[in-house]
């Protein structure tokens, strides 16, 4: 295998998926100051290496400025991210709050610690890009964590949400932008190899054996090995929704719904059409007209197979 060769087609399908959900949901505009999140973590890496790339050719103008939140976790080496980004030449800012010890205080021993963190963390980085002057704030988020999020709110809070590619924020005041939501976490594990970005351990949250997130992770991994393809068809699914064959009121008029006579498309279906699979006769019985009763019942055989 030529390394080289599938290195660099690796990086084309990085910037090509990027780029695409760049375009297909309108996530950056010309003149833009694009706040990049930087966490230290290869998704954050991925992001921002990929946007610079992008930056260099595209047909619009904008700006990015990096910022990274130093929460004061016991351990994190602080000046890994200050050289990495002066190395590389882009605008940042580091923003030191303590939110370590406020989450330590405050979520007993053993508990999941990630939803508090968040909260704050997104409060801070919403602050910064109001100061910083920021008309985009972009996360790492990819295709995997955006599947992930949409069965934990399914098991867990009995919803049926995922995590779009672009929000607006809670008080209206930003607009949020995943840029890798279409591209897959295994390519960024392979990506940061090839990279060799300086990784930094999550100490607060990553080394938390029992997060929920990481089971539903686990679990479409194991999908994926014993179903290749199945994880992309889900992806696809949140591209493709059908209110009428859901049970959410607000989202289809149910109690209008009126036979019409007429054939429609958003009739009563429970499967997309798929072609019958074809049985060859084994006699001249088999191979008789639709209307014969021997082959009613290989029709009726292959309609209950499914």
């Amino acid at each position: 295998m030529n390394t080289e060769h599938e290195n660099h087609k690796l990086e084309k399908r990085l910037c090509r998926e990027v780029g695409r959900a760049i375009v297909d949901y309108n996530m950056i505009e010309e003149g833009d100051r694009v706040m990049v999140c930087l966490s230290g973590g290869k998704d954050s890496y991925a992001m921002l290496d990929i946007l610079q790339k992008l930056q260099a050719r595209a047909p619009i103008s904008f700006e990015m400025i990096v910022v990274n939140l130093d929460q004061k976790q016991p351990g994190f080496p602080a000046d890994i991210l200050p050289a990495y980004l002066t190395k590389l030449g882009v605008k940042f800012h580091i923003e030191n709050q303590d939110t370590y010890s406020i989450v330590k205080r405050v979520i007993p021993e053993g508990k999941t610690m990630c939803s508090l963190c968040s909260r704050l963390r997104r409060g801070i980085l919403y602050r910064v890009a109001s100061e910083l002057g920021a008309t985009k704030i972009a996360l790492g988020h990819h295709r995997d964590d955006i599947l992930q999020t949409l069965l934990l709110n399914m098991f867990f809070g009995a919803k049926l949400k995922g995590m779009p590619p672009k929000l607006v924020s809670d008080d209206g005041q930003h607009v949020v932008i995943r840029p890798m939501a279409y591209v897959a976490e295994k390519d960024l594990t392979r990506w940061a190899e090839v990279r060799e970005f300086p990784i930094i351990p999550c100490t607060l949250c990553g080394s938390q054996e029992n997060l929920q997130r990481k089971q539903v992770g686990l679990m479409l991994k194991d999908w994926e090995k014993r179903f290749p393809g199945r994880v992309e068809n889900m992806f696809s699914a949140l591209q493709n929704i059908v209110p009428s064959h859901l049970m959410d009121r607000s989202l289809f008029p149910f109690e209008t719904i009126r036979a019409t006579g007429e054939a429609s498309e958003d009739g009563d279906k429970a499967f997309d059409d798929e072609p019958l699979p074809v049985v060859a006769p084994h006699s001249p019985e088999e191979s008789a007209p639709i209307g014969n009763a021997s082959s009613a019942r290989t029709v009726i055989s292959i309609s209950t197979a499914h």
